[in-house]
């Protein structure tokens, strides 16, 4: 749209346009009185994006505000790009988890490799070199041809960007679930690495210094992109697909070498990513942050479209793209270090003192607008809460076991639920050697990367089961957060912290209102429990198509630290002869779980129990006996129960079979769904001393070299004897068998 074509602030207001924006009449009537006047065309689009629930987090923030945030290791909690935590000797990890739905259900490619890319600069604008990526996915089930064509579009989106930054995808997850049909879920987690000096903040402060624009000229794409996602999805696809970027790889990896030898510079002010809501929310939340003011002349932005007007300029969220904050009288530095890396760097503006974000264009003054009406000061709504009717039902129901006639059928009919089945077919498309410091591969509990130079590591999970928080959102968050910590402990790592992607449908519905509020009440006792503090990560609400929303999401991304890589341990059992253990007991649970699934069609009842201070004392007994030296395998009982656990342990381990005694009523031993249990592997030389150090660990059989999963109940009953081999090969090959339909 042509400036001359744009409507007048009456026309704005008396024709409510602002409404096709995002805004509503209670929030235009408020930006008016923060004005004292009524908002112009490009400023009415300003407030849209940066009120927009994307960028301001108005419906979360109260849910937001419980968590917990600080800890002894925390050097940078949520309100920057990413959080950071220290790691000792000088360094630290940075990372944060960010969604890309909305554009990943229209545009499946560019929506996944946007996020990876949008994700990727949030860390190198903290001052950090990126040296993980991991995902988390959902999607509906995989015998719709729809379905289908997203998640191959989503993986190779992810794929393609990520191998061509040279950053490796090192893990992730994904269910299937009928809830994600219409809303796919597609969140990013980067990890990055820096020196304590080089941290950077995204500030404009310093009166008079320079406000520059580094890397992709700015075109028309994306345009409300913020907006589009904080709604529900609409029927009209192609208008939802002009909200959705395009990337360019290659660009972004010369941004990322470029902005990694700016932070060397003492030049640098400032530095913030242009991501939701591009050129408006850099600014806007740059100056709001440091108390500080910023004028620019849009006449000076790289444009690769003509006559951009500039409301397109502001709200356009073309990719690959920074805002810096310069000394003043260095900006030739900054020109000629962009150039070696084909890249532009352009002076548009300056820092001031008047706390306002003042826009020219062609010699006018088009929007004048204070920083702090746009960030600090945007809407926060207490939304009203209410306890849903399924809820009650569910917890008034009765636990039922699961009735199974054939066990060994049913184990291999669990190992090819989509949930449960090999992600191989994913993975393989990442690039998850590059660079060389991945230790431990994607297949096991965490991925666990080389600090290099060091001989430390950082194991990285991410997890979510969305069955169990659907059924009770508050165990259900207490449960995400402690499989998340129990992965990264299985992997010979203490947990740092985490970052979270929280996914959920309308917030407007109260009863789904009530399921971010509960949830959020388990993830923060939990990460208190396990001493796992959040420091940062994403909100993405209105997931839902038709009235019918997703199950709730909070994905917990988790980073832990492996002091000494000599004690990073994976799951699969290590030489026939070693002593198998089961630690914690096990209960009749199948709410959410994969066999009531798989029986049922269906999910209901209670989720599993789970008890926060034996989950603490359980991670940290596994812990030390694995620094200790006495532990050969952990792995942790998760989907599908021990028979899908002790399958897993034998996966890739080249003939290694196991024979198991499990006690009890036998559904519940093999099926059950019970938390805080773990699956370990011990040499006969340490078990006295194992045994001393982990109490709840049970022996219940041994490693062996026949090929075979045997497992029998305590009157030596056959329950199951199964080739390994045999079930590997369905495991691995049900995802591809289903996407070959």
């Amino acid at each position: 749209m042509s400036q001359t074509l744009e409507p007048n602030p009456s026309e704005i207001k008396e024709q409510k346009i602002y409404r096709e924006m995002g805004l509503s009449d209670e929030e235009f009537e408020m930006a008016e009185n923060m004005l004292g006047r009524s908002p112009n065309y490009t400023e009415t689009g300003l407030f849209s994006v940066m009120w927009s629930e994307h960028c301001s987090y108005k419906s979360s923030k109260p849910v937001l505000k419980k968590f917990p945030t600080e800890g002894k290791q925390v050097l940078q909690g949520p309100g920057e790009g990413a959080g950071i935590v220290d790691i000792g000797d000088n360094q630290a990890v940075v990372f944060k988890i960010e969604s890309h739905n909305s554009p990943s259900a229209v545009e499946p490619y560019e929506g996944a490799a946007t996020g990876v890319g949008g994700i990727v600069r949030d860390v190198f604008s903290m001052g950090a070199r990126p040296i993980a990526a991991l995902n988390s996915l959902r999607f509906g089930e995989l015998d719709s041809p729809r379905v289908r064509y997203l998640l191959e579009q989503a993986v190779a989106g992810i794929a393609d960007y990520g191998n061509a930054l040279g950053v490796p995808t090192v893990g992730g997850e994904i269910q299937f679930d009928p809830s994600y049909e219409s809303n796919p879920l597609v969140n990013a987690m980067v990890v990055g690495l820096l020196d304590h000096e080089d941290m950077q903040k995204g500030q404009a402060k310093g009166v008079g210094n320079t406000v520059m624009y580094v890397g992709a000229p700015t075109g028309r794409d994306g345009i409300h992109g913020a907006t589009f996602s904080s709604a529900e999805l609409s029927e009209e696809e192609d208008e939802d697909r002009a909200a959705v970027q395009a990337g360019d790889p290659f660009t972004e990896k010369q941004l990322m070498d470029a902005c990694l030898e700016l932070v060397k510079s003492d030049a640098l002010v400032g530095i913030q990513d242009m991501g939701a809501a591009g050129l408006t929310s850099s600014s806007a939340e740059m100056a709001s942050k440091a108390g500080f003011g910023v004028e620019m002349n849009l006449d000076l932005v790289p444009q690769r479209e003509e006559n951009m007007s500039a409301y397109e300029m502001m709200l356009s969220e073309s990719q690959e793209r920074m805002l810096i904050v310069i000394k003043k009288g260095r900006e030739q530095e900054i020109i000629n270090l962009f150039a070696k890396y084909d890249l532009e760097a352009v002076a548009i503006g300056k820092v001031t003192d008047d706390q306002m974000l003042r826009l020219t264009h062609k010699g006018q003054v088009v929007a004048e607008v204070p920083a702090d009406a746009l960030a600090e000061d945007a809407p926060v709504y207490h939304k009203p809460s209410e306890v849903p009717v399924y809820f009650r039902e569910y917890q008034e129901m009765e636990t039922k076991i699961p009735k199974v006639t054939d066990y060994q059928e049913t184990l291999l009919q669990l190992l090819q639920q989509p949930t449960i089945a090999s992600k191989e077919w994913v993975y393989q498309q990442f690039d998850y050697q590059v660079g060389s410091n991945t230790i431990v591969t994607p297949g096991s509990d965490a991925a666990v990367v080389r600090i290099p130079g060091t001989h430390k590591g950082i194991a990285i999970t991410t997890d979510c089961n969305s069955r169990y928080i659907y059924l009770d959102p508050e165990t259900g968050g207490k449960i995400a957060v402690a499989e998340a910590a129990r992965n990264v402990v299985c992997s010979g790592a203490e947990p740092l912290a985490i970052t979270d992607g929280l996914n959920f449908g309308s917030p407007d519905k109260p009863e789904i209102f009530w399921q971010m509020e509960e949830s959020a009440k388990g993830i923060s006792a939990a990460c208190e429990a396990l001493g796992s503090p959040v420091i940062g990560g994403n909100v993405s609400l209105y997931n839902e198509k038709g009235g019918k929303a997703i199950y709730p999401t909070p994905i917990i991304g988790m980073v832990g630290l492996i002091p000494n890589l000599d004690h990073t341990t994976t799951q699969y059992f290590k030489e026939a002869g070693d002593v198998i253990y089961m630690v914690g007991e096990t209960k009749p649970e199948f709410g959410g779980s994969e066999l009531q699934k798989l029986i049922q069609g269906d999910i209901s009842g209670k989720a599993p129990e789970i008890d926060l201070t034996v989950e603490a004392e359980r991670q940290q007994q596994i812990l030390s006996a694995i620094r200790k030296g006495l532990v050969s395998s952990a792995h942790d009982v998760s989907e599908g129960g021990a028979a899908v656990a002790l399958a897993e342990c034998l996966f890739g381990t080249n003939g290694l079979g196991a024979e198991v005694t499990l006690a009890g009523d036998k559904t519940t031993a093999l099926f059950s769904e019970t938390q805080s249990r773990f699956i370990l592997s011990v040499k006969k030389e340490h078990q006295e001393a194992f045994e001393e150090s982990v109490k709840d660990a049970a022996k219940i059989g041994e490693v062996t070299d026949d090929g075979e999963l045997v497992i029998v109940n305590e009157n030596k009953e056959l329950l199951i004897k199964s080739n390994s081999g045999e079930m590997e090969k369905v495991w691995k090959g049900a995802i591809p068998s289903l996407l070959n339909k």
